[in-house]
């Protein structure tokens, strides 16, 4: 027998030589080939050959396919010179009518058989472990000499016929320093599955325990490694599972077929991805491609500017809208909050900088097929139904959102509210967004600019954002122009040193995301053409559908209408005026905002965004 000392640099025609003679003492073929391509293999009859290629093209993350034979064509012409299916794979595994009924080192004695059978070669991860040592990242699955992990997940793959199953990923522990390496090691080799699908908590694929994988061996991650999932070949050995064929073979998990294929020939995603770390409990990030974080970071600097000239650049924090709109991105449900009553005197006392943003970030959330909610004060119901019901009208919003309020009646009032029967297990909502709302003071006070307290007026909306802090999966986002909004709680100690009043009116509750802008509503339309952004990124939307299902076209963007536009916030702003809502700043019922005239200033800024 022979060990596996050399095996990593044997050319793929010798390995494949000592594999068809069995004479090798290994489990699986990870390190072997270094630099070629592996495949995994799906070996079923003829008649379902269609239907299983239509569901490789509609998973090609899992499923990329690099070779269909022809029935009863045990070569491979395009991947290998001199290959025979039946005999070059370590293992097989064979299947009755979805059960593994045995694993076998030959399918020679199924050679009838495998005359009305078709034979399907699919990338495998195995290919990408040079390109991911070159980087200089460990294979941890290599150095502890075991298979790697694989696991079943939650996530359902796109059905085809009888082929259906849920997708299954390969594991391997990465160093966090080196998270984004591993990314760009891998996103260009989409024969290999690409970039991973998921970096962070196994649980948010629906893996249980990173101990126990349904395939392979367990690997030990090391201080400092977060596991990083790629999508996994294994996916089509579920499916042939699930279908109930009569008869079908593939290989044993881990033990591929090599073929004489380099990994050189790359198809670009668009773009150079970058990582970034969106929550810490449960532990994730996500992938966006360098050209739209530096879209975004563009739109964050535009809204930046400190026309008010209150100090607001103290404030600022660098890269904080791309990490609030990548958690966007991933919600599924969002909460969010404005008002801010300044106007103690009047009738409405609210402000027309806050509900503007707050529609902008509503219509797109809508637009991209999240549910959406609006939480506001008890005595403002009725003000932002009509607001709402407007909004739907001039065309802003597809539909009407669901309008709350909340009020504190017990200790856990805000968990009953965020979550089912108030199980933090159970949220209702992945993220919640304040938009100029006023925030609570370090004194439990709420003040206004001119250091008025405003409490009275203000229902205590702050303690879902206080709550959140608390339930696992559910991030918050604050928007907000001069210290005193709920969110600004990060920014508190430059906020009292920086800020008119800072001292007093800073508010005290954090999110955990702060967006600064020059007017809050410019950080709702901000988010709005970001998320946009983000949708339109190839790199994210995959990692965002885990590489199953089909793409949309790069032309086909239902969204698009959702974003703002100059002609609509005129609308909506003349509404706000008839509807007694007045300038922030000026307490003026005109077409200004924070004392700012809408033309010219705030139109201005929707055009540079968009």
């Amino acid at each position: 027998m022979l060990l596996t000392g050399g095996l990593k640099s044997l050319l793929p025609q010798v390995l494949r030589r000592i594999i068809r003679c069995n004479r090798l003492s290994i489990s699986n073929t990870s390190g072997m080939a270094e630099g070629y391509k592996q495949a995994n293999v799906v070996i079923l009859h003829k008649s379902l050959a269609d239907d299983f290629e239509k569901f490789c093209h509609a998973n090609d993350g899992p499923l990329p396919l690099l070779y269909r034979s022809q029935p009863g064509d045990w070569k491979c012409p395009s991947l290998s010179s001199d290959s025979d299916i039946r005999t070059d794979c370590l293992q097989y595994r064979k299947y009755e009518h979805g059960a593994c009924t045995g694993s076998l080192k030959s399918l020679k004695e199924y050679s009838e058989q495998l005359k009305d059978m078709v034979t399907f070669y699919l990338g495998c991860s195995f290919s990408f472990e040079k390109a991911v040592q070159k980087a200089g990242i460990p294979i941890r699955n290599v150095e502890q000499n075991c298979n790697v992990s694989m696991y079943k997940t939650s996530v359902p793959c796109y059905s085809v016929s009888m082929f259906h199953c849920n997708l299954v990923v390969s594991m391997r522990p990465i160093p966090e320093s080196k998270l984004g390496a591993a990314v760009l090691a891998t996103s260009e080799l989409k024969e290999a599955h690409g970039a991973p699908i998921h970096i962070g908590d196994p649980g948010l694929l629906g893996i249980q325990d990173l101990s126990k994988p349904d395939y392979g061996d367990p690997v030990h991650l090391h201080p400092g490694d977060i596991p990083v999932f790629w999508a996994c070949g294994v996916t089509g050995v579920e499916a042939i599972i699930n279908c109930r064929a009569p008869l079908a073979f593939t290989h044993s998990p881990g033990c591929m077929f090599i073929t004489d294929l380099k990994n050189d020939n790359v198809r670009s995603l668009g773009g150079v991805p970058q990582v970034h770390c969106i929550s810490q409990d449960p532990l994730h990030f996500s992938i966006v491609s360098a050209e739209a974080a530096q879209k975004i970071k563009t739109l964050e600097t535009l809204i930046g500017i400190d026309p008010g000239e209150r100090g607001i650049g103290h404030l600022q924090r660098p890269g904080e809208l791309l990490r609030a709109c990548l958690a966007l991105s991933h919600a599924g449900s969002v909460l969010i909050t404005t008002g801010f009553p300044t106007h103690f005197s009047h009738q409405p006392p609210e402000e027309n900088d806050g509900p503007p943003g707050a529609l902008a970030v509503a219509a797109m959330l809508q637009a991209l097929q999240k549910q959406v909610a609006i939480v506001t004060d008890q005595r403002a119901m009725d003000l932002n139904k009509k607001i709402i019901e407007e909004a739907v009208q001039l065309g802003i919003l597809k539909k009407p959102i669901p309008l709350l309020s909340y009020q504190r009646e017990s200790a856990d009032s805000a968990l009953m509210f965020l979550c089912e029967n108030g199980n933090p297990g159970r949220p209702r909502f992945d993220h919640l967004v304040a938009i100029e709302r006023a925030g609570m003071a370090a004194d439990g006070n709420y003040y206004n600019a001119r250091k008025v307290n405003i409490k009275h007026l203000v229902d205590p909306i702050d303690e879902l954002f206080l709550a959140a802090q608390t339930i696992p999966g559910v991030t918050t986002t604050g928007v907000g122009d001069g210290g005193n909004e709920l969110g600004m709680g990060k920014v508190k100690d430059a906020v009292k040193k920086h800020i008119k009043n800072g001292d007093v009116i800073a508010c005290d509750v954090e999110a955990d995301f702060t967006v600064v802008a020059g007017v809050s509503n410019w950080g709702g339309y901000a988010i709005a053409c970001a998320l946009h952004v983000l949708r339109c990124c190839a790199a994210h939307g995959r990692y965002l559908r885990r590489a199953v299902g089909l793409a949309g076209a790069p032309s086909h963007r239902p969204w698009l209408p959702a974003l703002p536009s100059v002609t609509k916030e005129e609308k909506l702003l003349k509404t706000l005026v008839q509807l007694g809502v007045r300038s922030g700043k000026t307490a003026s019922l005109e077409m200004e905002v924070d004392g700012l005239p809408f033309y010219n200033t705030h139109s201005l800024m929707i055009e540079k965004l968009l």
